[in-house]
């Protein structure tokens, strides 16, 4: 499995917080019993840089705290692209570094556990869940928690 993280602001980003990225990734892919060898691709950004993706991308213009772009659509079938090492390229992670902190401020949590929550959030989108329906927001956010919960980063 390949993770890459790409931190593209002018702030750190803490080992700490990539671990718990990587961490979150591999326990979704085991959560939902995505076995084949994959990719994904995780960048950092600030508020400026993830408005501009969401104008570009979803035609909605603000920032935002994270972008999931989905490389599979799981349809009977469908033959995913693979990367040099033969590994499934599931898709993008771009998170707002900025929005994180000021949702952890606001949730009362602490950065680590909202980018685990992001990431959590973002790999249902990749592996193919959306919450435009009522149900399935149901559905996607019990899953998160129990994915959290597993990984040992409940609500605080």
């Amino acid at each position: 499995m390949t993770i890459l993280i790409d931190n593209r602001t002018e702030e750190a980003f803490s080992l700490e917080l990539s671990q718990t990225i990587e961490k979150i990734i591999i326990d979704s892919l085991a959560y939902e019993g995505f076995e084949m060898p994959c990719e994904v691709s995780v960048s950092i950004v600030d508020n400026e840089e993830i408005h501009q993706i969401n104008r570009q991308f979803r035609d909605i213009d603000r920032a935002t705290d994270v972008l999931s772009f989905p490389l599979l659509t799981f349809e009977e079938g469908e033959i995913p692209d693979l990367n040099e090492k033969e590994e499934v390229l599931l898709g993008d992670i771009i998170i707002s570094l900025e929005r994180a902190r000021e949702q952890a401020e606001e949730y009362g949590h602490s950065l680590k556990r909202e980018i685990a929550f992001l990431t959590a959030h973002s790999m249902l989108h990749l592996l193919g869940y959306d919450h435009m329906e009522e149900e399935e927001e149901k559905e996607m956010f019990a899953k998160q928690r129990e994915i959290l919960n597993k990984a040992g980063i409940p609500r605080e």
